[in-house]
């Protein structure tokens, strides 16, 4: 499952939905998700992708502190 934060929404789809394959870099990630969300490859340049032990992804904004 890809856990998706995006512009102040949540979603949750499968990595076939994504057409995202196990060990994928964070930038081809990153570009099928601008293709999923219809939008321009940078809108997730700030985006931080974290790969939990259970297999899901949460991608999400970079937490900003101050």
């Amino acid at each position: 499952m890809v856990h998706i934060r995006f512009e102040g929404r949540s979603y949750d789809v499968t990595e076939s939905q994504l057409g995202v394959a196990a060990g994928m870099n964070d930038s081809a990630i990153k570009e099928r998700l601008a293709q999923h969300f219809d939008v321009s490859r940078n809108r997730f340049d700030s985006y931080v992708l974290d790969r939990r032990p259970s297999g899901d992804l949460i991608v999400r904004p970079e937490a900003v502190y101050g």
